[in-house]
């Protein structure tokens, strides 16, 4: 009898020193991490949807070494994200290093993201540490240590940064929204960071950009290829619900309804849930082993925003316009873009001439803005006119021909964009911004006496620079005298290709030249690979001139400046008659004023 009590005894103590069975990351998630009302309009604990408990769990799961989302918006990756990091640091402590685009992003993704959902959760409370600069913890806004670990947010933009970094835990967001460096790639540089740690981690998701030079569409490639597939009601198939899928009688897009590509059936919203909760990943190249990687798309997502009807009409409102149209090819469909071709054909461009100019400004021109290029004996000044609708007019080039240099070579300059064009409503239209280019280091102070004291005008200083940058930005450099804008040249040259080879929405005058043709397609796009990475570029075409699309450039980076009330400039061109000025009330001097 003793034997056997030892026996229960040792039995029972043995067991108990048995590890708890690993918990899905999912499931921790669901039970421990709580939104606050200023993160989601869901405030509570976080109730992940169908599609997101496999992502979590292969996250989790220490089986998998890499994990690759491409994500439309709407899905809730930022909170899944930001769970699957409370999850490393509550429950598997390490060094852990989050990799975003730009130092804006950083910051706004501590701040707005991680504080309040870590101050949120119970368990995850005061686990950071403070935010400030504080030598007892040595914690700042984007370096938390916290017991077993710490927590790195960096920017892309900044590659030294991660030299100084060793980590087991990578978490890498907006792939496609970083630029390679002198470097190479920086997602490349962050992975070498993990090369000592056996146990690592590393996750990549992104809404694909351009399809020739994706990070993460190239990650996923190498992935299993995991697709979330739903049944069908009527037939129970799976399938991935694409674009072609989704279907609407002519006219009524929000009757849109998703047709099953196996029997031919029209399944109306109402059934998504449904079908969403009972759907499925399914592995395309199941024999990759330790790479997990998922695709989806937004017409999955449960969010009111995201109903088939929302998402056709968004598509009608974009189809003629290349510029929308590849925001909803990303961000919905979660598809990279293809451009039309390498090459403008000038030729093409020139074949669409119309009977509009600086002489007669369209009705639908209710904006003007100019984009001013410096060469060595001459300005060149490009006007566009922009509707309501943003269609873009170019209304005519000028040519200044004077060194820049010389005072009187500023002065036509300054009359050019003084001047006040006839408009059809039956008014004048002025300059409301132009961009000056001084990128040229001779002719750079010249330019910079001319736009600084125009501040006020909106006639600004700007300095063309390559990458992914915004289209135009004020610099960082302080500058005593005045300010420079920095343009963001590629992002608006790949507007410009997409617009013009997709669509009408950008017109020509009928005075411009057949060279002002050729200089705007000038440039081609090519894809090279610097270290096996490949980066989108704009070349020069060897024996052209690039002045007209220079200008064309810096006057749409100018529109970024303006804020038009439409309807209030629409009354004010209705008027052929100047403005009434009150005429200032006369005094008569009194009397007694004068009496001593």
């Amino acid at each position: 009898m003793t034997a056997e009590i030892l026996a229960t005894i040792r039995r029972n103590a043995l067991a108990a020193l048995l590890p708890p069975p690993r918990r899905r990351l999912s499931e921790w998630i669901e039970q421990h991490v709580l939104l606050p009302s200023d993160v989601s309009a869901l405030p509570g604990p976080v109730q992940l949807w169908p599609f997101q408990h496999e992502i979590a769990d292969a996250i989790g799961d220490p089986a998998i070494e890499r994990v690759t989302l491409v994500k439309p918006v709407r899905v809730g990756f930022t909170t899944l994200l930001t769970s699957a990091l409370a999850g490393s640091v509550a429950n598997d402590p390490a060094p852990i290093l989050c990799l975003l685009p730009t130092e804006a992003d950083c910051r706004d993704y501590m701040v707005s993201d991680i504080e309040p959902i870590f101050a949120a959760s119970p368990t995850l409370s005061g686990l950071l540490g403070r935010g400030e600069d504080d030598e007892s913890d040595r914690n700042t806004l984007l370096h938390r240590r916290f017991p077993g670990g710490s927590l790195k947010i960096v920017a892309a933009k900044a590659p030294r940064n991660l030299r100084r970094h060793n980590v087991r835990v990578l978490l890498c967001d907006e792939v496609d929204g970083m630029e390679n460096g002198a470097e190479g790639s920086p997602i490349l540089l962050a992975e070498r960071r993990t090369l000592s740690f056996a146990d690592r981690k590393i996750v990549v998701g992104s809404t694909p950009v351009f399809a020739d030079t994706s990070h993460v569409l190239r990650s996923y490639a190498l992935s299993d290829g995991r697709v979330f597939e739903v049944p069908c009601p009527e037939c129970g198939e799976f399938n991935e619900i694409g674009w072609g899928d989704i279907q609407w009688p002519e006219g009524k897009p929000e009757a849109a309804a998703y047709a099953c590509p196996h029997c031919g059936c029209l399944i109306d919203e109402r059934h998504k849930p449904a079908m969403v909760l009972a759907g499925r990943w399914r592995a395309t190249r199941p024999e990759v082993a330790g790479h997990a990687g998922f695709r989806l798309n937004a017409l999955v997502s449960l969010l009111a925003n995201a109903s088939w009807g929302k998402l056709a009409r968004e598509f009608l409102s974009a189809k003629d316009d290349p510029a929308l149209l590849q925001v909803f090819t990303n961000t919905i469909l979660a598809q990279g873009w293809n451009e039309a071709g390498e090459d403008l054909d000038e030729g093409t461009l020139y074949g669409r001439r119309e009977k509009f100019g600086l002489e007669a400004v369209p009705a639908d021109v209710l904006a003007l803005t100019a984009g001013v290029d410096v060469q060595r004996d001459r300005l060149e000044c490009t006007f566009l006119g922009w509707t309501e609708a943003g269609e873009c007019f170019v209304l005519g080039h000028r040519v200044i021909w004077g060194n820049p240099h010389d005072d009187e070579t500023w002065s036509e300059l300054d009359a050019v964009l003084s001047i006040r064009w006839p408009h059809a409503l039956g008014g004048k239209i002025g300059l409301d911004a132009a961009v000056v280019d001084s990128g040229d280091g001779e002719t750079m102070e010249r330019v910079y006496g001319f736009c600084f004291p125009r501040y006020r005008r909106k006639i600004l200083a700007g300095k063309g620079v390559a990458g992914n940058r915004p289209w135009i930005e004020m610099s960082k450099v302080k500058n005593q005298r005045g300010r420079l804008f920095i343009i963001g040249v590629d992002g608006i040259k790949s507007h410009l290709v997409a617009r013009l080879t997709r669509g009408n929405t950008i017109r020509f005058a009928m005075d411009l030249p057949a060279s002002w043709f050729e200089q705007l397609a000038s440039e081609r796009i090519v894809v090279r690979y610097t270290r096996g990475q490949p980066s989108r570029r704009f070349e020069r075409i060897p024996g052209k001139q690039a002045e007209g699309l220079d200008c064309v450039v810096y006057g749409f980076a100018a529109r970024q400046m303006i804020n038009i009330n439409w309807m209030v400039r629409a009354d004010e061109l209705c008027s052929a008659l100047p403005p009434i000025i009150a005429a200032r009330p006369s005094t008569t001097k009194s009397s007694w004023m004068s009496k001593k």
